[in-house]
């Protein structure tokens, strides 16, 4: 079983979109897919929850995983993890025990700039990442290109021994899919295309492999 964990030491930045999309996008690829709640608030369940109303979309697993280890049914392909804010030391050793991909998202902010540099750095600190047993890459999430604001972040991103692999824009899609229990892959493709095919490169990175 394959398994991707979406984390950020800051809350905010995006992690559950990444997390519900990613599912979605290997689910509707064929793929059996489990999601993994480790945050209290339950966002990622909720999603999950919302989803139940449709029929003829991919069955997507849900796991709460704040109490227990998120342990998804025989035969599942691919885990996606969304981890909980505030994430540091020994906890960040043991999720990524588990983990082959880790994607981190941050957004155009310096609050949010400053706390992604010191949650990198104690990322590359920890032996899984130095030694390349879970790969990790960087997506910029929120994103207002044209923005000085970005162009900072852009250029932060850029000197990184990290794959920066994409960013998203800020779009209210992403309000449309959270709301209704859908992937962005699974909205109607005239409003959406120009955030799917920012998604590209992030999915050329995972199936890199």
């Amino acid at each position: 079983m394959r398994t991707i964990m979406l984390m950020n030491s800051k809350g905010g930045c995006g992690k559950t979109t990444l997390a519900t999309n990613i599912a979605t996008w290997f689910a509707d690829d064929g793929a059996k897919v489990a999601l993994a709640d480790y945050d209290p608030q339950g966002s990622t369940l909720d999603w999950l929850e919302a989803r139940k109303q449709y029929e003829g979309i991919p069955l997507i697993e849900a796991v709460d995983a704040t109490a227990k280890p998120a342990r998804p049914a025989r035969g599942t392909d691919l885990l996606v993890m969304d981890a909980p804010a505030g994430t540091h030391g020994r906890t960040i050793t043991d999720m990524l025990r588990r983990v082959d991909d880790l994607i981190v998202p941050v957004l155009p902010s310096p609050i949010d700039m400053r706390a992604c540099n010191r949650f990198l750095q104690e990322l590359l600190s920890n032996g899984r990442i130095s030694r390349n047993q879970t790969r990790l890459a960087i997506v910029a999430n929120r994103v207002r290109e044209n923005t000085r604001i970005y162009q900072q972040l852009e250029d932060y991103l850029g000197h990184l021994d990290i794959p920066f692999v994409t960013h998203l824009r800020e779009s209210q899609n992403y309000i449309r899919s959270a709301e209704s229990g859908l992937g962005i892959f699974e909205l109607a493709p005239s409003l959406v295309w120009n955030d799917v095919e920012l998604w590209d490169p992030l999915f050329a990175w995972l199936n890199a492999k």
